[in-house]
This record gives structure tokens, sequence and C-alpha cells, in this order.
């Protein structure tokens, strides 16, 4: 059967598909590129560090295949296998809580500290008796959460150079028991840490440094020998001391590693820079 439509019609309507398809064209020729600008920003919100271990049964030591581990904080999920081994991937550094759910268990909260880029292994033992089971909230034992929530946040650096300990660590606490006067006498004790005192003063030097050459001084994130042997106590807030190099951490191993470093944390920290 001939159409009904006119020809002169047709065309009008063959036009108008021919130009809402040009029209689309550049914008879907944009989407990979849409994509590719994406990926990378959900890449870049992964962490880095990563936690693995078995879920057991706290008194038959056995294991608890299907345990869910919750991540508090964004709400992603893993379950321990058959032998009730779990792998967490992709966790961001700081304080992560974690709700562990098993058939037969009570809820249990679990809190660690990570680095970045640590591989934490820690088993999970949940409890099964009769006076748990009917609890909401089984508390267990915290991992190394009072280092991270010690100090504020312009401390990052430090709380994550002592979770990893290759060096030694001062906190005002530490020196408050101590007792401390100067900067010499909190350090005083640390092993690897001499002190060469001549008259009233004393000057921090390195058992194993070579020629006795003296250590290198950062205060608040900038190189300073000039100042650091002298800061006061009273506005020292914490102190890493790396005695050589295989102490030193990689930010510091450009400068006179083998000399040691000692690195100072003032209360009031670096002054802010006026903006233009």
């Amino acid at each position: 059967m001939p159409s009904s439509n006119p020809p002169s019609h047709r065309r009008v309507c063959a036009f108008r598909q021919g130009a809402l398809a040009a029209g689309l064209r550049p914008l879907l020729a944009l989407i990979p590129v849409a994509l590719s600008l994406v990926a990378p920003a959900v890449q870049a919100q992964k962490g880095s560090a990563r936690m693995f271990g078995s879920v057991v049964n706290r008194a038959t030591q056995g294991p608890i295949p299907g345990t869910q581990i919750v991540n508090v904080g964004d709400g992603r999920v893993v379950t321990s296998d058959s032998l009730g081994y779990y792998q967490f991937p992709n966790l961001h550094a700081g304080i992560v809580r974690f709700s562990i759910r098993a058939p037969g268990f009570p809820v249990a909260i679990l809190t660690v500290a990570l680095a970045n880029g640590e591989r934490m292994e820690r088993d999970i033992e949940l409890d099964s008796t009769p006076a748990t089971v009917g609890e909401t909230a089984q508390e267990l034992p915290a991992v190394a959460v009072e280092a991270p929530a010690s100090l504020g946040r312009r401390y990052v650096d430090f709380e994550r150079r002592k979770m990893q300990g290759r060096g030694q660590y001062v906190t005002r606490a530490e020196i408050e028991a101590n007792g401390s006067s100067t900067l010499q006498d909190a350090v005083r004790n640390l092993r690897g840490v001499n002190l060469d005192c001549v008259g009233t003063g004393c000057a921090i030097r390195m058992a194993r440094a070579p020629m006795r050459c003296l250590p290198e001084y950062v205060v608040d994130e900038r190189v300073d020998n000039i100042f650091g042997p002298t800061v006061p106590i009273r506005d020292i807030e914490a102190i890493e001391v790396y005695t050589g190099p295989s102490e030193v951490p990689g930010e510091f191993a450009g400068r006179n590693a083998g000399c040691g470093v000692v690195v100072i944390w003032t209360r009031s920290g670096p002054p802010r820079r006026r903006r233009d």
C-alpha cells in the first residue's frame, strides 16, 4: 500500500532525524573522555592500606566461614571464606572501625589504626558464650589506636612514621613525665644517642656518626641546624630521632643522613605564609 504521507513530509522527517543524529554525535564522542576522567578520580579515592587474617571462634579456635566484615566508614563488606580467611583491601590511613557479623555470634566492633601502605595481619576472635550472645555489640580489643589519637592533624607524618617504628619517638607527655629541661635531656636515654657536654651546653651526637659529625635538625618540616639544637623544651610537642642511614625515612634520606636526623615538632608550627 502506498504511503499516505506526501514526499515533502517524508523529506522533512528524514531531515529532522538526520539533524538529531548529527547533534548527538559530539555528545556521544565525549562519553569515553568523561569516563577516562572519572576513573582516575575513583581510583584516587581508594586507600593504600590492607588488613587480612582469619576469623575464629574464641572457645574452639575453629574458623568461622561466611563472616561479614563491614567498614563502618564507607559501608564496604568482605566475607570470610570456607577457612575463615578474609582480606580487606584499599583502606585509608587513620582510625578505621569495622562491624563484624557472623551467624550465631553477637555483632562485634573492631577498631584499628592504619598507616599509608600498611599491610596489617589481624585475626578476629568472636565469642559465642551465652553471656555475650544477648548483647547488642561485642567490643573487640582495639589495635594501636592510642598513637594516632594522641596528637592533632598537623602531626599526621609524625604518627605515620611512629607506627612504622624505624626511629625513636618522644611525645610531650613523656617529656613532662621525665622532667626534661632541654631537648638534649629529652633524648639523653635513647638508644644510640650520645651527648657531648662542654661547660654548660651539650651537643647531640649519634654513636654511629662518622667523624663525630652533628646530626641534621628538622624543625616543623624545615631544615634548621641553627635553631634546632636550641628549641626551648616548653615549645616542643614531639621529637623523632634517627641515628643512622638505615633508620632515616625516605623524606630525609637526601640530607646528611649518615650523621643522623633529629626531627622536632613545636606547638606553634611553622609560620603561616602571607597571601599575595
